[in-house]
């Protein structure tokens, strides 16, 4: 079946339904979300969003911090662009409904985290990303031009290749005409036209074993983008958060807040000794490759499986006042924060690369806008500073909508699109095969490109997801497309992205940081 939408938006977080509430005057915009519409990385950010709001913060030091934490490899220009531009796009957040938490006195209550050099984060409690998703998801349901498919999946964007047209690397003239969808409650697969298309599709986390992001994550637009020969960049700077909850079995890992470092918690090793001394003058408050770099060489050199987050000392009332959702977790599993130290691990839970991008979050490919996790715009260098992500999704997402609204009346709908072809029969077999290689490639990334890296590693590496790639490609030609096959194939092309993007970078800078490298 064939459908046409003026804008069609492949994900819905932050960035995507920001951008649909932007453009939705100009024509039908489709929404398309492979969980339910609530369902993303957004929904899970605790810490906040970081903006210049009060006097004694200023645009430059903002800027200066990003920059830093980022190992100046971020784009100036970029950096410059979001934090003038941030307060703004968090005023329209507050105007659309979101509800950021107030001091007695009325005014914001402006949370410090690592990196940060001033009180700049706004935040409700500890779930502002869903606080923000709650608030737009209302305002996207009340919009007569937005529709939202949920339980449809993306399986890949119609270029010229779908036409019959030779395309390489090196045309410049790509062009996106929409993508072909699965619907996962019947199992058909849809042609979706669309003059524009916006990926939003968020971040990468389930290629590796230990992720903080909803089993969502799978690194779909990026490979999308990869596969229909767009441009990607900058995929070896994965950010591991310092401290998700040591709680084995458990997918995804709880995500501890930095906030609540920036509120006086302290790591400490299993027998109560702080370390961050040794690692950097900054403490528990470091930067986030600092801090999971510490915490990995603790564990390694101790051998041990967690370290500790001392709250104890923590004004009881005011923390859970703070991080209810935090103190609500630590309690079902028997863990009084008053009484207990929290056992703490890094978990994967940014990506700072992604489909390059310019400066109104045009990809390489025409007619094709990427924001949010998914994109590479400059921001993040080697390393995102804490609560920039959703910063950077709502600056984006409007330059998107923006260009979006210019370049509209002049583009076509691409008429000779074939339908999908959908051969392949269903193999009983196909579950426990899909299942043990995604299980593969976790483990392979996990344990050879994480937090710290090795030439020999990454190489080995390599070579194990090169013989998982071949047997998976097998099965994705033979069998019926399903969401499962599709991810798995997904996964498999973001795990050597990152792999390629990492053996390339002789240096050690940022999230990205190898041992024993041999000049």
């Amino acid at each position: 079946m064939q459908e046409k939408a003026d804008v069609l938006i492949i994900g819905s977080g932050i960035a995507g339904l920001s951008y649909a509430l932007k453009v939705a005057e100009t024509g039908k915009v489709y929404i398309v979300t492979k969980s339910n519409e609530d369902e993303s990385n957004t929904k899970y950010a605790q810490g906040g969003i970081a903006a210049v709001w009060h006097e004694s913060d200023s645009i430059e030091k903002h800027i200066e911090d990003t920059l830093i934490a980022g190992a100046n490899l971020c784009d100036p220009e970029t950096v410059r662009i979001v934090v003038t531009e941030g307060t703004e796009r968090v005023k329209e957040l507050i105007e659309l409904g979101t509800n950021f938490d107030k001091t007695q006195q009325g005014t914001y209550d402006l949370a410090k985290e690592g990196g940060h050099s001033a009180h700049r984060i706004l935040h409700h409690k500890d779930i502002t990303g869903y606080e923000i998703e709650r608030a737009l998801i209302s305002q996207v349901s009340k919009h007569k031009n937005i529709t939202v498919l949920d339980h449809h999946y993306a399986i890949d964007i119609i270029t010229q290749h779908h036409l019959g047209q030779v395309v390489t690397s090196h045309t410049e003239d790509i062009k996106c005409f929409g993508a072909y969808i699965l619907n996962t409650k019947t199992q058909k697969i849809d042609t979706v036209l669309a003059k524009v298309t916006l990926m939003a599709t968020g971040g990468i986390g389930h290629v590796y074993a230990t992720t903080t992001n909803p089993t969502i994550a799978t690194g779909d637009g990026i490979a999308m983008v990869y596969r229909a020969k767009g441009r990607v960049r900058d995929m070896e700077f994965v950010q591991f958060h310092p401290t998700s909850l040591y709680n084995p079995g458990e997918h995804p890992s709880f995500l501890i807040t930095e906030a609540i470092r920036g509120f006086g918690a302290v790591l400490k090793t299993t027998d109560g000794k702080e370390f961050m001394q040794k690692y950097d003058e900054r403490l528990s408050l470091a930067p986030r490759d600092i801090v999971a770099r510490a915490i990995d060489n603790e564990l390694k050199m101790r051998g041990e499986d967690f370290v500790y987050l001392d709250c104890r000392h923590i004004e009881r009332k005011a923390f859970i006042e703070h991080f209810p959702n935090i103190y609500n977790k630590c309690m079902s599993l028997g863990i009084d924060p008053f009484v207990k130290m929290i056992p703490v691990v890094p978990a994967m839970h940014y990506l700072c690369g992604g489909i390059l991008v310019d400066k109104q979050a045009r990809s390489s490919i025409g007619n094709l806008f990427a924001v949010g996790e998914c994109a590479c715009t400059g921001l993040h260098g080697a390393n995102r500073l804490a609560s920039n992500s959703l910063l950077e999704a709502v600056v984006f997402a409007h330059r998107a909508a923006e260009t979006t609204k210019i370049i509209l009346p002049d583009i076509g709908f691409e008429e000779k699109v074939p339908n999908w072809n959908a051969e392949g029969t269903e193999h009983a077999e196909e579950m426990v095969l899909i299942t043990q290689s995604q299980r593969e490639v976790q483990q392979i990334m996990s344990n050879y490109v994480g937090i710290v890296r090795s030439e020999l590693r990454l190489k080995r590496a390599f070579d194990r997801l090169e013989i998982i790639y071949k047997e998976n490609e097998a099965l994705y030609d033979e069998t019926t497309v399903t969401q499962k096959v599709g991810e798995l194939r997904n996964l498999i092309c973001i795990g050597y992205l990152i792999i390629k993007h990492a053996i390339r970078r002789k240096e050690s800078v940022g999230l990205h940081y190898m041992v024993n490298y041999n000049k």
